[in-house]
């Protein structure tokens, strides 16, 4: 399923950056499967949009998993790039994240620190208790917010953003994102999809400096349309 200017979500925009609601099956980069990427998508919808002749800049500033839906931001200059991805590298871009899990953790809230390996072969990470050659310390924040007929609805914070980091900490405890066969849920979702949303980003401009705060709303579907 690629994305189109069309059927794109655009959730802010200006002369420096735009965040779109990326869709579960959208690449968020080109990668070897040759599909194309919401970057060149977003690139059509600002060279239609602003009538802009020549190449379009548009910086990749952060990804989200192919089967992950919500919160992407691209930079529309260099100079944006550059400093959003300087307050990446120092957490002051606050994410929010939603899941849906079938069986609830033990506590109601609490922090989640593993040190999380990644296997590039697999393309998949694993949890340490204790840190080893080329692991990460990687620190979650969850709470359960709405307990639904068949599950539970988890809001994430990310202290910490590695490789497939929520996915592997909440299946480690015994929470295994909906759909994400992966990391143990036994069935797949009929799209390709797992339940993981980005749902809410909050920093400052890197521009303007003025707070931007945005919400995602969560893809069209009957079990994401009950936790709203």
């Amino acid at each position: 399923m690629n994305s189109t200017k069309e059927n794109l979500q655009v959730l802010f925009e200006d002369n420096h950056i735009i965040i779109v609601n990326k869709r579960a099956g959208d690449i968020t980069q080109g990668d070897k499967t040759g599909d194309k990427p919401l970057s060149d998508v977003v690139k059509e919808y600002v060279k239609d949009k602003y009538n802009k002749p020549g190449l379009v800049f548009i910086g990749t500033v952060h990804r989200l998993d192919r089967p992950t839906s919500g919160i992407v931001i691209f930079a529309r200059t260099s100079k944006a790039l550059e400093r959003l991805n300087k307050m990446l590298r120092e957490k002051t871009i606050k994410k929010t994240y939603w899941a849906l899990v079938k069986n609830a953790p033990k506590a109601t809230t609490d922090t989640l620190t593993n040190f999380l390996k990644k296997d590039t072969k697999k393309n998949k990470s694993f949890v340490y208790k204790k840190e080893i050659e080329g692991s990460k310390k990687a620190i979650l924040h969850y709470n359960i917010i709405k307990k639904l007929e068949n599950y539970f609805l988890i809001e994430i914070d990310l202290e910490t953003g590695r490789h497939h980091q929520i996915r592997t900490q909440l299946s480690y405890i015994g929470s295994a994102i909906k759909g994400d066969l992966k990391y143990g849920f036994p069935r797949s979702n009929k799209d390709g999809s797992i339940s993981l949303h980005a749902r809410k980003i909050k920093f400052i401009h890197p521009v303007s400096k003025e707070e931007i705060a945005i919400t995602a709303p969560t893809p069209k579907d009957i079990i994401w349309n009950a936790c709203s």
